[in-house]
């Protein structure tokens, strides 16, 4: 069986890490490339560097930012946030980063997922679904929504429907994230992490609500993910990677050792 990955996120703006509750409420968490340091040596296996405010304020992402983080780690690297042409994606390659996520900029010219996959891989090319459920849908799950422009407008998509194009156009990995579980350390949107990983047959990274341990193992079971992200249980000490592979693999999930 493979393994399953544990991977820590930053969410940054203005040159700092922060994080908040359904995509509001955000407070400063630290300096990106510290954080990233400390989570990679506590265990965690990638890192992913969100900009959350470049495609908002219609900027490219903060290189200098990017370059400082990639000089302390020694796992795989993911940046996202402005990058909106294959020379964007290169200067962020070029700045450290072994992925890059995309998200807006895919929605809005889905053949940039391709350019990008052409140029440098499948693998290193992660789309980023925003996603919100429908509570007017018959079916909530199946009709959940895509939002664009860091959660702030919705973009007239299904996520199951555009998480299957997006592979078809080249993703090496969708990583999904429950707008409506972001940040309440509740747990993961399970039922709409498993339309999306059945969906599709590539890799599938639940983000939003990680918690507890039993959130994790989870997401795994039941949501069928091959990796779950988490941001504020590792930034302000709810858990380390280390603590929390330990208890997933006490519940029987395979998850990569040493860290």
């Amino acid at each position: 069986m493979l393994t399953k990955r544990i991977i820590a996120c930053l969410d940054v703006d203005a040159g700092r890490v922060v994080k908040g509750i359904q995509f509001v409420d955000i407070v400063d968490a630290g300096d990106p490339a510290e954080l990233a340091a400390r989570h990679a040596r506590e265990g965690a296996d990638e890192i992913v560097l969100l900009d959350i405010t470049a495609t908002h304020e219609g900027r490219q992402t903060l290189l200098d930012t990017v370059r400082r983080t990639a000089r302390m780690l020694f796992v795989p690297f993911t940046v996202g946030g402005g990058i909106r042409s294959a020379r964007d994606a290169e200067q962020v390659f070029d700045a450290g980063a072994d992925k890059v996520s995309v998200n807006s900029a895919a929605l809005a010219d889905p053949t940039l997922i391709e350019t990008i996959g052409r140029s440098f891989g499948a693998q290193a090319v992660i789309v980023a679904i925003d996603a919100r459920r429908d509570p007017e849908a018959a079916d909530p799950v199946r009709d959940a929504q895509v939002f664009v422009q860091g959660g702030r407008k919705p973009a007239g998509r299904r996520v199951v429907e555009w998480a299957r194009e997006a592979e078809a156009r080249g993703a090496g990995e969708i990583l999904l994230t429950s707008m409506d579980a972001d940040g309440t350390r509740a747990g993961f949107d399970c039922a709409l992490t498993a339309a999306v990983s059945q969906a599709v047959s590539i890799p599938v990274i639940a983000s939003g609500g990680a918690g507890t341990v039993a959130h994790f193992a989870d997401v795994f079971a039941t949501g069928k993910a091959d990796a779950a992200l988490a941001a504020s249980i590792f930034h302000f000490g709810v858990s380390s990677a280390r603590s929390l592979k330990q208890g997933l693999a006490e519940a029987g999930v395979p998850v990569r050792f040493p860290c």
